[in-house]
């Protein structure tokens, strides 16, 4: 009898902690993920070793809007690429005297410090319309920032998600603008 019960225990664990991992994958697949940064192209709202909360839902419910910081594949897929989301399809993006222009109009960029915006050595990428299912994103650090300006627009299926929240180093916690 005492046989029987442990099996009975045994299966009740297995129940649960499978229920567990299912619950943790369907979170991490839909919900919301932990990203670290590897580079220095966001400088100096996000540097090397910040671990980011990174939510999945603003992606498939249509909720992005400029200036959020995205996640999303390189254009080669082989590693993750964090940097600002700039001008959605549709919208003509110039890069001239330094500064971002959207439909014609200045973008105010405060998160920059007043870093000065310079071509990435592909001028069609510097002037055009973006794509339909496209976006167009840079990094903050704008002279060490391999981005759009370079690689082109970024499909919006690439999207993984929008850092919302930084965890570590504890001495930074909190929002990112």
């Amino acid at each position: 009898m005492s046989d029987s019960k442990n099996v009975k225990e045994a299966l009740d664990w297995i129940l649960h902690i499978g229920i567990a991992i299912l619950i943790g994958v369907l979170i991490v697949t839909f919900v919301a993920q932990r990203t670290l940064v590897h580079d220095v192209s966001m400088e100096p709202t996000l540097v090397e070793g910040d671990n980011l909360i990174v939510e999945k839902l603003s992606v498939r419910l249509g909720g992005l809007k400029r200036g959020d910081i995205i996640v999303f594949d390189s254009p080669n897929g082989d590693k993750q690429l964090i940097k600002r989301l700039i001008a959605f399809e549709g919208e003509k993006i110039e890069i001239k005297e330094y500064k971002v222009y959207i439909n014609g109009e200045l973008l105010e960029e405060e998160y920059l410090n007043g870093e000065p915006t310079t071509g990435m050595g592909n001028p069609e990428y510097e002037s055009m319309v973006i794509p339909k299912g496209q976006v167009y994103a840079m990094g903050d650090n704008r002279t060490r920032s391999g981005d759009s300006r370079g690689f082109g627009p970024v499909n919006k299926s690439s999207i993984n998600g929008k850092a919302i929240f930084r965890f570590y180093p504890f001495n930074k916690i909190g929002t990112m603008k």
